[in-house]
């Protein structure tokens, strides 16, 4: 490991051959000073982030790849979107897209290793796949990180060239859900019994439904990410002080960073960890919550494009229902509204609009209610999801579509 300035950092990158491949930090807390540094050093290269936010580097030149589009790169001509779930982004990394140069925000070094703080997820499958090809790791070591445990750790011997900064980390305002979200998340919660191990992500059904679990007891975190809802869930005793909160990354606000730093009881593991079925699996009455765009009668969910156009991708939303499937005693629920406002659509439709992103699932749950959907038949399936989650003002179409699709509903 060697501390550069940004001027040392910018004539090592301007030594890459040809156009490189970059896989940087993504999602909340991208290296920004170091990828700019990067994006005036090189005049092409291909930037991999998942779900990368805006004000990333965006200029002729720049070529985007990603399997879990973000606002920063959505819509953008200059996009090549890689479907993958994510337990599998490692694989593809090490046999499809080898990189090049790995950009990292971490802290600063402590006695011979680094975190990667808030965000572990690809990043330690990238800095081996870039390593097997004698790429150059760079990391932008921020004093304001929190240091986190597990997989964040790492020895300062992976880390080739840092560029020190002190800035802090973007923070989400903690919103109180909208009367819809809030119906939804408790529909959802009344699902979750005592004991269980939650995976949830971010926004505001996922907010609701863990507020609304402030009576249970003993429940564990095993996510690809959290949020603050976790650190009130801890606030309220409701979690096993004797299981660790176990994701891959984590977004909130300053107080929920300031809970992480040094917390033993919170480990960060990379996604070949977090995201597998087979691991998902052996946890105790996983209860996996997703949302999606839309679902159909056929009881199938579009979480990743609108139509035709990639929205998101599918992420981690397949390795998590597979895996609760297969827990013991686990669910898979789908939470959306059932009217989408903005829209003005449906969120129960006769037959997706876009490519399925997953199905058999445990239950879908909207604000009119939660239709039971596991181990009914076709038919019961679409009842339920008439009766039960569609919004009133699309039964009658839904039923008449179904009919017509040759589910003879009532």
């Amino acid at each position: 490991m060697r501390v550069v300035s940004e001027s040392g950092l910018a004539t090592a990158l301007g030594r890459l051959p040809g156009v490189p491949r970059v896989v940087a930090s993504g999602n909340h807390v991208p290296p920004r000073q170091a990828l700019a540094v990067l994006d005036a050093a090189l005049p092409e290269y291909r930037l991999y982030m998942l779900n990368a936010p805006h004000g990333i580097p965006d200029r002729p030149g720049v070529r985007y790849e990603t399997s879990f589009v973000g606002a920063g790169m959505r819509g953008h001509p200059r996009l090549s979107y890689l479907p993958s779930r994510l337990s599998l982004v490692p694989v593809l990394l090490r046999d499809r897209l080898a990189p090049d140069v790995v950009v990292l925000h971490t802290t600063l070094p402590r006695g011979g290793t680094v975190s990667l703080g808030v965000e572990v997820n690809i990043l330690p499958a990238a800095i081996e796949a870039a390593r097997a090809r004698g790429g150059l790791i760079v990391a932008q070591a921020n004093r304001q990180m929190p240091w986190t445990h597990g997989d964040a750790e790492l020895p300062v011997e992976a880390v080739d060239l840092v560029l020190e900064v002190d800035e802090p980390l973007p923070a989400a305002p903690v919103v109180e859900p909208d009367p819809v979200a809030a119906t939804i998340g408790a529909r959802v919660a009344a699902l979750v019994p005592d004991g269980a191990t939650l995976q949830a992500g971010i926004g505001g059904i996922p907010d609701a439904t863990l507020a609304a679990l402030a009576g249970r007891r003993d429940l564990r975190i095993w996510s690809e990410m959290f949020s603050d809802g976790v650190l009130a869930l801890e606030k309220a005793g409701c979690l096993d002080p004797d299981s660790p909160v176990t994701a891959s990354f984590c977004f909130g606000s300053a107080e929920l960073y300031d809970w992480v730093d040094g917390n033993e009881r919170v480990r960060m593991l990379r996604t070949e960890q977090t995201n597998d079925p087979a691991l998902i699996a052996r946890r105790p009455g996983l209860v996996s919550i997703n949302g999606a765009l839309e679902v159909d009668l056929f009881a199938q969910a579009n979480a990743s494009r609108i139509g035709t156009r990639v929205h998101s991708g599918f992420g981690g939303q397949t390795d998590f229902i597979v895996g609760a499937l297969h827990s013991p005693g686990g669910q898979a629920i789908i939470a959306l509204r059932s009217w989408h406002p903005k829209a003005d659509v449906s969120g129960v439709v006769p037959l997706l609009s876009g490519p399925v992103t997953s199905f058999q699932h445990t239950a879908i749950v909207t604000e009119q209610g939660c239709a039971a959907v596991w181990g009914r038949d076709a038919v019961e399936q679409a009842q339920q999801l008439v009766d039960h989650a569609a919004h009133p003002d699309a039964r009658d179409g839904l039923r008449a579509a179904g009919r017509r699709m040759g589910l003879p509903l009532p």
